[in-house]
């Protein structure tokens, strides 16, 4: 069954809804809602539109549509064209109610927590796999879902995590050939002073004495 279900801005992760769950569920699940936010941190314009991610005993779906993600997760056994055709109506009518108003400049996290309303009836719509409903869902000709890809979420944090080892080696490095490169700076301009600061000055003391005693005696 689906489990919990959230909603995010894709360029910047920012939360826009999720699922009211019981008390019981947010305990069993917060592990998982702190990875779902690490995949929103990790998406950008360019992610797959449509992937599953396993974890554990379950499995987050997502889909991206108009620079939004729809999140859900779901345990393994709950079939993932069902997971995929819950998320594509979320999709449609997030779309249609708020779908001006996600880039809007100085949105707040959870912005639209009143489409709250419209997930629960659509999860309670999805939760029964034997409904008639969605018997008929399974049997439609829906996108061929074996084709979404399917990643691990070790993997996915293990990459994310030395991605941003490099993203910080790579910050120190650029930090470090800046430092160097002043200082070299610093000393060619020293060396330069003591190589023809002296003649210079000397050069400078003769000028002055030779004005001095054409142009003023």
């Amino acid at each position: 069954m689906v489990k919990t279900t959230m909603v995010a801005r894709v360029s910047d992760g920012l939360p826009l809804a999720a699922s009211m769950d019981d008390e019981q569920s947010e305990t069993e699940l917060s592990e998982y809602k702190g990875q779902a936010k690490t995949i929103f941190r990790r998406l950008n314009l360019n992610s797959e539109p449509r992937c599953s991610i396993e974890s554990g005993n379950y499995i987050f779906h997502y889909i991206i549509e108009n620079g939004v993600c729809y999140l859900c997760i779901c345990e393994k056994s709950y079939p993932r064209k069902l997971a995929f055709s819950y998320l594509e109506e979320l999709a449609k009518e997030f779309n249609l109610s708020y779908g001006n108003e996600v880039d809007k400049p100085g949105l707040r996290p959870y912005a639209f927590v009143k489409f709250d309303t419209f997930m629960q009836k659509t999860k309670r719509i999805y939760q029964d796999t034997r409904t008639q409903h969605n018997l008929t869902k399974l049997n439609e000709d829906l996108q061929d879902v074996t084709r979404i890809m399917t990643k691990n979420m070790e993997d996915l944090l293990w990459r994310g995590d030395s991605l941003d080892r490099m993203s910080h080696i790579s910050g120190e490095l650029k930090d470090s050939a800046k430092l160097f490169k002043d200082k070299a700076r610093d000393l060619n301009l020293q060396a330069l002073y003591r190589k023809y600061g002296p003649p210079a000055i000397v050069i400078l003391v003769l000028l002055i004495v030779i004005y001095i005693r054409y142009y003023l005696f």
